[in-house]
């Protein structure tokens, strides 16, 4: 048995064709202690002027935060992805509905372009947390004594 199909954590596509996709692919050390849990993703990005992907590495931590920002979501109001630890990818919802999506990769780019998306996007993207947390759950329970959270994009 493979691996489970990619899952997209984010999928904010319009009506111009303008995309931000969070597609999740797969653990990034299956069966290693401190690997387990992170997930690999791909972040897809497609404007007028860009089209690029990106490598994105996910703790639980992060998804736990995108889920706590994600449910306080109000105008003017913020949710990312990232913590400074390389990539990071904000969203700004905007007071017309729109959403200002903000990529930074200190390695190779950084832009920022708006999306309008459904109007049921907060709601379809909590559901896209559950699948992704059915499909890949946090299975370490207890890491080894002194063991830090590592992900291969941590700059220390």
């Amino acid at each position: 048995m493979g691996e489970p199909e990619p899952v997209d954590l984010i999928h904010l596509v319009d009506a111009d064709g303008d995309r931000c996709v969070v597609r999740v692919t797969g653990r990034y050390q299956p069966g290693v202690l401190t690997g387990h849990d992170t997930l690999r993703a791909d972040v897809l990005v497609s404007t007028s002027f860009l089209d690029a992907r990106l490598e994105l590495y996910l703790s639980q931590r992060d998804l736990a935060a995108w889920e706590h920002d994600l449910e306080g979501l109000v105008p003017g109001g913020d949710v990312g992805i990232g913590d400074g630890r390389g990539l990071e990818l904000g969203i700004r919802l905007n007071e017309d509905q729109s959403v200002s999506v903000t990529i930074n990769d200190p390695d190779r780019l950084s832009t920022s372009f708006w999306i309008q998306p459904p109007a049921d996007w907060i709601q379809d993207h909590r559901l896209r947390l559950d699948r992704l947390r059915q499909i890949w759950p946090s299975e370490v329970i207890e890491t080894a004594p002194m063991a830090y959270e590592w992900s291969p994009d941590r700059r220390n």
